[in-house]
């Protein structure tokens, strides 16, 4: 069968289907104009009315479709595959064959048939939705070159930004500003009067490379008849397990570490597990102790069941007195079952008399999702004790198995980083530093967002910033602060 000259694709759930390669002869398809609502204002005495607004509503696709099978039977199975083609949950993607480097993203609403012009032979015609009623062109991408930039949009529609900031410097404040001096911009610039401040002093930085300057006494690990044993490793990039040793019940490597002595503070350990059987078992663990070796806290992640897949955090505040009891993260508000993969974060902060829990998981772009935050005030100052010891431990229960017994290093439980940070507060004639040396910094103008390094700082927004859009023809961006931060702009052209 020849291709149609109105052939297409969609694309949905990371695949591709041609219409051609599927026997489906395009007979014809019709996306519908443009389809805006003027909002009006009509005044008493003057003729007409004013124009308040426009809302683009959706729009329309109306696509004409023949199959050709050999039989009753090839004809009824096809008839099906196409209906599971088009429905879907979520908008998909279709590309014309005679404009591909446009995409639009449609749903199916309504029923449709699917007529039989024979036994073995039939057409039909569907109409999908574009809830989105622009089509885009393909992703670009641009570097600034300096502060001030010039950047050509084509598009024919309004264009949403992504702009990537990375501080080269320490800044209180981040600023990109167009030629409609719209501003987006997070922070605040400091006073001539005011001195700027850094609020989080690292204190402990650890990948692996340097685990010969932890101890492994006096380490201790919770649970009943737990034990420390076997040794971690490094792969260069993060802290690994070389083994788990053994025991009856939990057991596995721990190491301490004395930091510089600390009240206020943030602990935050990035990890990651791949199981490869639902028995393995396995817990990823930070501990913090104060000066006299009393626990102030602990955060984890872990999967404790043998039977099947299920990945749950834990943030507890104080000693192990009991299961439940402390935890302001644990099971009852973050666990996922059918889970056999986990990267994320878990942080502990305290400043003051207030913990704050944190856990999310983090996806290939490195952005926070699935993520909570629990605070708790230690009203009675009960765990208020100087933070001096951190402890890392990797642990697996019983004879069950641990990640990576079965299939090889793609199967593992390991920490990539943690990191221990001092904290202090900004005195009224301060302005508190929001981002350092290799932090990322975010506007997302498509999703609303604004990130740094991945986790979501809405609450840095200054009062009069907005979410702009890229404008038909030159579009003028200022940064600041100036010699500051290195800026990367991702977006996609809007057609009408």
């Amino acid at each position: 069968m020849m291709k149609s000259r109105l052939n297409f694709i969609v694309k949905r759930d990371g695949k591709i289907f041609d219409m051609h390669e599927l026997g489906i002869w395009v007979s014809s398809f019709h996306i519908y104009s443009p389809n805006p609502t003027r909002n009006k204002l009509v005044v008493p005495g003057r003729p007409g009315a004013y124009l308040v607004g426009t809302q683009e509503e959706e729009r329309h696709v109306r696509i004409a479709l023949q199959i050709e099978t050999d039989d009753l039977q090839e004809f009824d199975e096809m008839k099906h595959k196409i209906f599971e083609l088009f429905y879907s949950e979520e908008p998909f993607s279709i590309i014309r064959d005679i404009a591909p480097d446009k995409e639009i993203f449609v749903l199916q609403e309504g029923e449709y048939d699917i007529e039989n012009l024979s036994d073995s032979d039939g057409e039909f015609e569907i109409t999908l939705t574009m809830l989105d009623p622009y089509l885009y062109g393909p992703e670009k991408e641009a570097i600034f070159p300096s502060d001030v930039v010039s950047l050509n949009y084509n598009g024919t529609a309004p264009g949403d930004p992504v702009f990537e900031l990375e501080a080269t410097q320490p800044v209180t404040f981040a600023m990109i500003q167009n030629q409609n001096e719209e501003y987006m911009m997070i922070g605040k610039p400091a006073d001539a009067e005011q001195t700027t401040v850094n609020t989080r002093t690292l204190i402990l930085d650890e990948r692996g490379e340097t685990l010969n300057t932890w101890s492994k006494t006096p380490t201790q690990i919770d649970a009943v008849d737990a034990v420390v044993t076997g040794s971690f490793g490094t792969d260069g990039v993060g802290i690994t397990v070389a083994s788990y040793g053994t025991g009856e019940r939990w057991h596995g490597p721990a190491l301490i570490k004395e930091v510089p002595v600390t009240q206020d503070f943030e602990v935050e350990m990035l990890c990651e597990a791949q199981t490869n059987r639902v028995n393995e078992t396995f817990r990823i663990e930070f501990y913090l102790f104060d000066e006299s070796m009393n626990v102030i806290g602990k955060m984890n992640i872990w999967d404790n069941s043998p039977s099947f897949y299920r990945i749950a955090a834990e943030g507890r505040y104080g000693p192990y007195v009991g299961d439940n009891v402390h935890y302001m993260i644990s099971g009852k508000n973050y666990q996922f079952n059918n889970w056999d993969y986990y990267r994320g974060v878990v942080r502990m902060r305290r400043e003051g008399n207030t913990f704050e829990f944190y856990t999310a998981r983090i996806n290939d772009k490195g952005t926070h999702y699935q993520t909570l935050k629990v605070p708790y005030v230690d009203s009675a100052g009960t765990y208020s004790g100087r933070l001096k010891y951190v402890q890392i431990h990797i642990g697996t229960f019983g004879s069950y198995g641990y990640p990576g017994q079965v299939g090889g290093s793609e199967f593992f439980a390991r920490i990539n980083r943690i990191r221990v940070y001092a904290l202090q507060k900004a005195t009224v004639d301060q302005t508190p530093y929001i981002a350092q040396p290799g932090d990322i910094i975010t506007f997302d103008h498509i999703e609303k967002k604004i990130l740094i390094n991945g986790e979501a700082r809405n609450d840095l927004k200054d009062f009069g910033a907005r979410y702009f859009k890229l404008q038909k023809g030159q579009n003028k961006f200022v940064v600041m602060p100036s010699n500051s931060l290195a800026v990367r702009i991702r977006f996609r052209e809007r057609f009408l």
